[in-house]
């Protein structure tokens, strides 16, 4: 620990105690990551965030180059803060079929491209099949493409339809070309929480049996949160040591992404959205507390451009992708990203402006390209 960082530290006992921790490697308490969210001290928060990130990642920010595939909006599930929803005959409803889906992928891939991500919503007719045969086309097309792909949530509907056990039905999504599955679906595990948000999706535990499964299989994962609505700083701090217990079993989560809610054309607009200082104050947290979880991500699609740079001053190290404007999910939800894309030239200098070296990175966060 530096000793500038020590000076600016020594007037509050506990951060002061908390610097110690970091300096010794040493876990942080469910109490003591409450009392960090209690805090007024923002620019402290900062930098105790930032040490913890050096320390893991020096001063490396990592992208990919990516683009997302939606193959439909159209969802079992009614979840409250979801404006991405609508029902089957609804005008603005979408359906892909896989041919559809694969000119899609035609349009937006380049020989550049590393990564596919694919979600959307839980269609009632589309089944386990009809996925491994996307994936599986997908594959065919484009052999070396990491394709990471199907909320748990997705998983759960299309595994269960078919009769099969989530060992088996990731099994064989991984036999059709799945590398790894993203971090959607999670929301906040809390029971009372989900109860009053979400009611009908997958529970906390069918979440976490599945990320365990697919890490057992091979299949990474990320871990998400989504923050900013009805929950406490409790609630977040009990997601947080499950997910941090889950990496402790199965080492399998590549990244973690604070989600923030987005107010726009919800049934639960009303409540708002949070400020900008408890974004970033949660991004801290989350950083120092998943001592465990390598990369912490700075979703600019979801939280902007202007927000996610400050985030990478908080812990962050990751910006995801370059997008290709193939995301309508937080666009639909109000985010001022509306057509979210970045070149790779607008990606190194967006992260450079902001202090950091940028990295091209794979999917599982090798090293690509480092633009010194």
């Amino acid at each position: 620990m530096n000793k500038e960082l020590k000076k600016i530290l020594s007037c509050d006992r506990f951060l002061s105690a908390i610097s110690e921790k970091i300096e010794a490697n040493e876990r942080i308490t469910l109490l003591e990551g409450l009392e960090l969210y209690q805090s007024h001290n923002l620019p402290a928060l900062a930098l105790l965030a930032n040490e913890k990130r050096k320390r893991i990642n020096g001063n490396f920010v990592f992208f990919n180059k990516n683009f997302h595939l939606e193959p439909t909006n159209i969802c079992v599930h009614n979840c409250k803060f979801c404006s991405y929803r609508r029902n089957i005959n609804d005008a603005d409803a979408w359906d892909y079929s896989i041919n559809e889906m694969l000119e899609i992928c035609k349009k937006h891939y380049t020989e550049d491209i590393s990564e596919i991500h694919i979600v959307g919503g839980v269609h009632p007719n589309h089944d386990l099949d009809f996925y491994c045969n996307l994936v599986a086309e997908i594959r065919q097309l484009f052999p070396a493409i990491h394709i990471k792909a199907f909320t748990a949530v997705e998983l759960d509907y299309m595994i269960k339809n078919s009769n099969l056990t989530f060992y088996e039905g990731l099994l064989k999504l991984k036999k059709a070309g799945l590398n790894s599955i993203p971090g959607g679906g999670a929301e906040i595990f809390d029971s009372k929480v989900r109860a009053q948000i979400c009611h009908h999706k997958s529970s906390t535990n069918t979440w976490l049996e599945i990320h365990e499964t697919a890490h057992q299989l091979g299949i990474t994962s990320n871990a998400s949160m989504l923050f900013g609505h009805i929950e406490t700083y409790f609630h977040r701090l009990n997601h947080l040591e499950t997910l941090r217990k889950l990496q402790d079993k199965t080492h399998g989560f590549n990244a973690f992404i604070p989600l923030k809610y987005k107010q726009l054309n919800n049934s639960i607009s009303e409540i708002g959205e949070i400020n900008d200082i408890d974004v970033l104050k949660n991004f801290a947290v989350s950083r120092i507390f998943l001592d465990n979880i390598l990369h912490i991500k700075s979703y600019w699609p979801m939280l902007g451009k202007n927000l996610a740079r400050f985030a990478l001053h908080f812990g962050a190290d990751d910006m995801d992708g370059t997008i290709d404007d193939s995301t309508k999910i937080y666009s639909m939800a109000g985010s001022e990203e509306q057509n979210p894309s970045m070149t790779t030239d607008e990606m190194v200098k967006f992260i450079k402006d902001a202090g950091f070296t940028p990295v091209e990175r794979d999917s599982l966060y090798n090293k690509l390209n480092v633009f010194e």
